[in-house]
């Protein structure tokens, strides 16, 4: 924590040193505007910096709401992207007026330094300008980017190897969506588009590794027989995640609280899927079998529930030659799977969205929810224990994605040991 500590000091002093400079630069794009050479700029451009490093640290350590946490953060780093962009148009024409200032240190005569001596070398207003307009595309685009990123469906392939596996199971397809979030959907036909989309891959048996609703099972109303459709010759089988209990809703009665679980449950049920709770199922091909754990949701941030309960859920099944977790938030894995469960050989989780904003690519990604979790997309190795995080099927907080799309994740299990590629 000490490290984490100093890093944080360290980042938000640097984020200071660069609004000092950039407020420099502003007052050179905008020379001619009496405004921004005034104090009442320099307060409100400084209030607003400290206001977002604020919201920033909080929305990262502090329990807020979802919807004001994702709001903050999307601003940070999108005023993040306009200062990054704006700073090497500074730096160039810093570089400018240090060139011509040795240029004419020699031929200048010497000042009378009881006199205030006006800058001989101005900013230079187009580049300052040029600068800004750079910014601004960026954001531009952004913001077109981020309703139509919403329903953007990508199917991901990903090989899982275990040695250990049945040859019976040998290339079967495993199909996995997570954080539904029907709550916040606005568009039945886009929805339905993604399902087919999944369909269309004929996986033998499909997880969901749970938030199926931001908080009210009443959301499911309009889209229960969407996701109905989702079926497997093998099953669905589904996980609870941290919204679906709904703690983070106003309830008049306990009773009515624990209605709204029990409604979540059903609606589990009435769409043909498999719910395990602190349990397990023995998926069964041709006469072998491996097991299907499901473990209620477990976070190792303070602010996330911890109903998961791995005794129960891990009961009876040392005979299964390998097992499959469902645990929606990643961050159990390193607290709990990895130290005390050797067992599972893959856990399959979600939460995270990656925060539906960053960069993500073949040979890189990056988000601002790295963080805040070790393990946020994609498959993650350690040892003989490996975890796969779905980035969500749907969206929470701001209504889009930017650069982490909606993901529909497609498994190939293989009977064999993980291939070492030797770099070249």
């Amino acid at each position: 924590m000490k490290g984490q500590g100093l890093t944080i000091i360290l980042v938000c002093i640097t984020l200071l040193f660069a609004d000092a400079y950039i407020i420099g630069g502003i007052r050179g794009a905008f020379g001619k505007r009496k405004f921004f050479q005034k104090k009442e700029f320099t307060i409100i451009y400084w209030a607003i910096s400290v206001l977002m490093i604020t919201g920033m640290l909080l929305s990262i350590y502090v329990k807020i709401p979802v919807a004001l946490r994702a709001g903050t953060l999307l601003v940070f780093f999108l005023l993040l992207i306009l200062k990054a962009t704006f700073i090497p148009f500074v730096l160039v024409d810093d570089v400018r007026r240090l060139i011509i200032w040795l240029k004419h240190r020699n031929k200048k005569p010497v000042a009378d330094v009881s006199k205030p001596q006006a800058d001989a070398i101005p900013r230079s207003e187009f580049l300052m300008k040029a600068g800004l307009i750079a910014g601004a595309l960026p954001l531009t685009a952004l913001g077109f980017g981020i309703a139509s990123g919403a329903y953007d469906y990508r199917v991901r392939y990903q090989t899982l190897y275990l040695p250990n596996l049945p040859k019976a199971f040998d290339g079967i397809k495993l199909g996995q969506i997570s954080d539904i979030h029907s709550g916040s959907f606005y568009n039945k036909t886009a929805v339905l588009g993604g399902v087919e989309m999944l369909l269309r891959e004929k996986p033998d048996f499909i997880f969901f590794t749970g938030d199926l609703v931001n908080g009210a099972t009443s959301e499911m109303s309009n889209y229960q027989d969407i996701f109905s459709k989702v079926k497997a010759p093998l099953g669905v089988f589904s996980s609870l995640g941290n919204h679906d209990y709904g703690d983070y809703g106003w309830w008049p009665t306990a009773a009515a609280k624990k209605k709204n679980m029990d409604d979540l449950k059903a609606t589990h049920k009435n769409m043909g899927w498999d719910l395990i709770t602190n349990s397990n199922r023995r998926l069964k091909v041709n006469g072998e079998e491996i097991g299907i754990l499901g473990c209620e949701n477990w976070g190792a941030l303070s602010r996330f529930p911890k109903y998961g309960r791995m005794e129960p859920t891990v009961k009876n099944t040392d005979d299964l030659p390998v097992k499959l977790l469902l645990s929606h938030d990643p961050s159990h894995w390193r607290a709990e799977i990895l130290p005390k469960y050797p067992q599972i050989d893959v856990t399959f989780a979600g939460h995270t969205h990656g925060m539906q904003f960053g960069v993500r690519t073949p040979d890189f990604q990056w988000s601002p929810v790295e963080y805040i979790y070790k393990e946020w997309a994609g498959l993650y190795t350690e040892g003989k224990q490996q975890l796969y995080v779905n980035v969500g099927y749907g969206f929470l907080g701001f209504r889009g994605r930017v650069g982490i799309l909606p993901e529909i994740t497609i498994f190939e299990l293989r009977s064999a040991a993980q291939p070492v590629f030797n770099k070249a």
